[in-house]
Parts: C-alpha cells; structure tokens; sequence
C-alpha cells in the first residue's frame, strides 16, 4: 500500500465518517484496522496474530469505557464499507477477478478483527462484572457489619444508589434443609424488587446460605398493603411471595428487622431481623414471614436470661411431675393465655374439651402454687410461660446458672 501521505488523510477521513455513522464513538477504537483492510485490499495479505491481539485489546478498551458493543461493532463495519467504496486502487479497477480477490480479503479480514473485537470486549465485561459483584458483596458486607469508617463506606454506597442519610430496612431469608440454587434466587429477588421499589436504595445479595435484601423504609409495593399492615410487612410478603414462586425451590422464612436510618441503622436492622429469625425458630412460630417488632416482648426477656432461667426455674418446674411431663400443661396454659382467659377458646385452640382444660389449669395451681385465674398469679404465670417458649424448655433443658 505504501505509507504516502495521501493515504494517511483518506483513511482518517474514512475514521472521522465511520466515527459519526457509529454515534461518535472514538476513532483510536480503531488502531491499525483501516491500514490492515487497505493493504488486504491491495496486497490479499491476512492478519497476524500479533495485530488481531491489538484488535482485542481495543475490544477490552471498549467495555471499559463504557461503550456499548453495537457502537464499536458499527464503528468497524462502517469503516470497512467506507473505505471499500472510497478505496482509490480498487474503484479505478476494471478487473473483475482483481475486484472479487480484494472483495475477499477484505471481508477475512473484516471478519477476524470483529471477531476478536467482540471476545475481547466480552472478556472485559465479564472481568467487569465479576469486579462490580466483588466489591458489591464488599459493599454490602461492611452496611451488615456496620463498618465504622463512615466517610470511606459513603463513597463506596454510591455507585449502588444508596442514600444513607434515609431509614432502612433489612429482610433477611432462610431455606430449609435443601440447598437452594442463590444465584436464581438473588436474580428473581433482584428483579421483581426493583420492579416493584425501584432500583435505587436496594441492594439483594446472598450471604451465609441467606438470601438479604437492604430497600428503604419510606417506600413499599405499589400494590396496597392489607389494612394494618407496615412498609416491613410488605417487604416481607413481597420476598417470601417470590422465593415461593422458584421451582423446585426449598421452603422460606423471612424475618424483617425494623427501619433505622444510618449507616449502623442498616446494621442494626439486620441483626434484629437474624436474632428474630433464630427467636422463631426457637419459639416454633409457624408464620412463613416474622417482624422485629413482633418478638420485642421476648428481646426483653432473654436480655437478662439468668433472671429469666430463674423465673422458669422457681414458677413452672414442679409442672415435670406431672403425668405426661409439663408439656401438656404449658401448652394448655399458652392456649389459655392466648385466648384471653377463656376456657372454651382455649379448648378449640387446643381440639380438646373445656373440661380437659379446667383439669389441667387445676394442676398447674396444685403443682406450681399460682393460680392462673387470679390476676397476681397470671402475670407470673405468663412471663414465665413466655420464658419457657423464648428458651425452648422443656424441650431443651434450661441453661445452667451462670
């Protein structure tokens, strides 16, 4: 072809053109591809490796600048064709065989540089994503952990659109005993949480074999919650109701902690909504999705468990005497507390008869000394039968005194 001034200004002029047919993607994207097509034009010689390795570095070039894959691979193709139809040595040819032969090396070449170009900008995003989900976990694990360096984890939260100035929420996610495929179940959450709050402020990731989504606590559904029911219960309907709709998927619980603006409010939100899934499970709730709030009053009791152990301890021990062990009779009291201090609502609780109720209350009174239809008595009775379920006795024997 020959490096001729001449030359040089056709081909930047061919770059310029292919650059605005392309919506102005830069013409250095380009390198050496307009010289290597000319020359195959003129010459038939093929790419060497050496060149087709530059083409894909442009290609890696590319993704990382953030430009669109349709943009470079049209910036190539209106190259080639612009300069196929403005290529001076070939227009002036009258030579058919001479045309198809150019035609022909023209078009390998064209293929090999897109070629290369489009696994070289694929590398690079998928280099690119496995970056962007590395530091996200990153991100994510610092909001959960409550990371002190504020300044630095602001910064970081950005790019992901989180606002930590709002109040959030955390919902947290546990399979049963069959392990879940997460990846599936981040992207389902992923997708229909954004659809339906948004895709600023929320972050789901899985962690620990747990599925965790972060969304603010100001936002909710677009479709109307049940009268009572909070933005915390709608995130939880919300994710349990997907994770259901996985096939072949395990069970699900979701646990809600409450909404706490801060950075350390996402963190404490989601260690309520951890320790309200391992109290559920403790106390075998049988609601799919659980709330904080919903389990403060056993918070409260557990904060000094040697008081409650002691409480348990001195009220509802004597019930292991009883025919049967204290079981039937902490249940029958659980009932009856439940239902108000009615026997006959208690009974249907229980599919038992009144009479099979009023017998067991009498031994609680005559084994433990209190009185479950006295006021003075009931209190006691119920803190401790509510001990008991928050320490899972008498299923687990009661921890020992410190």
């Amino acid at each position: 072809m020959g490096a001729t001034h001449p030359h040089e200004e056709w081909l930047a002029r061919v770059a310029e053109a292919a650059s605005g047919d392309a919506g102005g993607v830069p013409v250095e994207l380009l390198g050496e591809y307009l010289p290597l097509l000319a020359e195959a034009a003129l010459t038939g010689r093929r790419t060497r490796r050496g060149e087709l390795t530059g083409v894909a570095r442009l290609g890696r070039q590319a993704a990382e600048r953030g430009i669109s894959a349709g943009g470079v691979v049209q910036l190539y193709l209106s190259a080639a064709r612009r300069l196929w139809h403005d290529l001076p040595e070939v227009a002036s040819s009258r030579d058919r065989e001479a045309v198809q032969a150019a035609a022909a090396a023209v078009l390998q070449v064209l293929d090999d540089a897109v070629a290369t170009l489009a696994e070289g900008y694929a590398v690079a995003r998928r280099d690119l994503v496995r970056r962007e989900e590395a530091q996200r976990r990153e991100v994510i694990d610092d909001l959960l952990r409550g990371d002190p360096d504020l300044g630095a984890l602001v910064e970081r939260v950005e790019p992901f659109g989180l606002d930590l100035a709002r109040a959030h929420r955390v919902a947290v996610a546990v399979p049963d005993q069959r392990r879940p495929d997460t990846g599936a179940a981040v992207n389902a959450l992923e997708a229909v949480i954004f659809d339906r709050l948004g895709d600023r402020d929320v972050l789901v990731a899985a962690k620990q074999g747990m599925l965790v989504a972060i969304a603010p606590a100001d936002t909710g559904p677009s479709r109307p919650a049940p009268p009572g029911a909070g933005l915390d219960e709608s995130l939880g309907r919300l994710v349990h109701q997907e994770l259901r709709r996985l096939r072949s998927g395990p069970t699900w619980r979701v646990a809600v902690g409450r909404a706490h603006a801060g950075v350390y409010g996402i963190a404490r939100s989601y260690e309520e909504a951890r320790e309200a899934l391992d109290l559920a499970a403790r106390l075998h709730l049988d609601n799919p999705v659980v709330h904080a709030e919903d389990l403060l009053l056993y918070r409260v009791l557990l904060r000094d468990q040697p008081a409650m152990v002691d409480l348990v301890q001195a009220v509802l021990s004597p019930l292991s005497r009883a025919r049967g062990g204290a079981r039937p009779l902490l249940e029958t009291l659980s009932a009856y507390f439940d239902a108000g201090g009615v026997a006959t609502q208690a009974a249907e609780r229980l599919h038992v008869a009144v009479r099979t109720v009023t017998y067991r209350l009498a031994r609680v009174k005559a084994l433990t000394g209190y009185d479950p239809a006295e006021p003075d008595h009931r209190f006691a009775l119920q803190a401790a039968v509510l001990g008991a379920r928050a320490l899972d006795w008498p299923t687990r024997p009661l921890p020992a005194a410190a």
